[in-house]
């Protein structure tokens, strides 16, 4: 736990998914889609709530579709699609109020459905106590730039780097010094598998399928 309070989880689900809709030929938020009899995002719930304080969803889509969650659902504080950033940004303002002793957010993309169980765990330790550090995940030498561990104490800043044009998450994270943590592979029915594998497209959509067939 940073500072003795564990994180709030953020669920980025804002994003506007064009790849798998086009692949699809129609509408709907990527989370959504079915992976071994449940929504995607559920997978990432009970992956990542058990790590947290509390759970919330960033979405822009209507937050209804998110009912059945029993979470709270925030859309990007700036209009127009600005990107992830914007979403860890809707996060911080979220738990500064609703959280107010955490002095961090983990954030996770909900379509990854085999995050591992002890992400906050390793993101902590990398920090090492520095309280205005962020720690990124990383596997296989590649940088996962939305799966972090964000002070709440940078939201001001990140604020003014988005009404500036910042875009880039890689480029602001990069200019705050944040610490990699590399994670292993892990195995699943035999097979060698990303923690953090993602769903993009119809054929990552199969794949995870496969992988939690039965």
């Amino acid at each position: 736990m940073v500072n003795g309070e564990r994180p709030a989880g953020l669920l980025l689900a804002g994003g506007r998914s064009r790849r798998m809709r086009e692949a699809l030929g129609g509408d709907g938020d990527k989370a959504l889609l079915d992976l071994a009899g449940r929504p995607m995002i559920s997978h990432v719930i009970a992956r990542l709530a058990p790590q947290t304080s509390r759970l919330v969803i960033n979405a822009n889509s209507d937050p209804a579709l998110y009912g059945g969650f029993g979470l709270p659902v925030v859309p990007d504080p700036m209009a127009g699609f600005k990107g992830p950033l914007a979403g860890i940004l809707a996060g911080l303002r979220w738990s500064m109020v609703q959280c107010p002793a955490a002095t961090h957010i983990v954030s996770a993309s909900a379509d990854a459905p085999f995050l591992p169980t002890d992400l906050v765990a390793r993101l902590e330790a990398a920090l090492d106590g520095a309280c205005n550090a962020i720690a990124v995940a990383q596997s296989g030498g590649r940088l996962h730039p939305v799966i972090g561990l964000w002070p709440v104490a940078l939201a001001e800043d990140l604020e003014a780097a988005l009404e500036a044009g910042t875009r880039k998450v890689t480029s602001w994270i990069s200019d705050r010094g944040a610490v990699a943590v590399e994670f292993p592979s892990v195995d699943i029915r035999g097979r060698v598998v990303d923690p953090f594998f993602n769903a993009n497209t119809p054929g990552e959509l199969a794949q995870a399928r496969e992988l939690l067939a039965g």
